[in-house]
């Protein structure tokens, strides 16, 4: 029997690099530097893919998307969602809701929040109240604190339908 409820957490951080474009839940954020990685580097946007998969009680976003694999070299994140939520659908689920955090000393991520509930909600499916995203900073402590790199994470609730 298909459990009524599942809930996943996920979790993404990449390094801040000059020469790329700067991309957190699908939208473009003006800045001098950007996420480093083998795709766009959407840390938010990977963060939610890990939550779906966990919830999924699937393989990681690193094994379904490699980063050895060629065709996932500057991949837009938000399309590897859209894949993902595919095998929400086909499993039989649907999200109920989405809590995520983006961790940035900067820049200030909550000018771009609205827009990139809107972007999410399009490809999810979902209303943007159903979708949470909290900007916080590390107060200048680690590697974030340091703007040296952005993380995000991400709990979802999936519901079976």
């Amino acid at each position: 029997m298909k459990q009524k409820y599942r809930v996943g957490l996920g979790y993404d951080i990449h390094r801040l690099v000059e020469g790329r474009e700067l991309i957190i839940g699908g939208v473009k954020i003006t800045h001098e530097k950007g996420l480093l990685g083998h795709s766009d580097a959407d840390v938010l946007v990977h963060a939610i893919i890990d939550g779906l998969l966990g919830a999924l009680a699937m393989d990681d976003i690193g094994t379904l998307f490699p980063d050895t694999d060629p065709k996932y070299k500057d991949a837009d994140s938000v399309k590897l969602l859209t894949q993902v939520y595919k095998l929400v659908q086909e499993s039989g689920y649907k999200i109920n809701n989405i809590d995520s955090n983006i961790i940035a000393q900067s820049p200030k991520m909550m000018p771009y929040i609205p827009k990139m509930k809107t972007a999410l909600a399009k490809v999810l499916g979902l209303e943007e109240h159903d979708i949470s995203i909290k900007a916080k900073t590390k107060e200048q402590l680690d590697a974030v604190g340091e703007k040296l790199a952005i993380e995000a994470n991400a709990v979802v609730m999936l519901v079976c339908v």
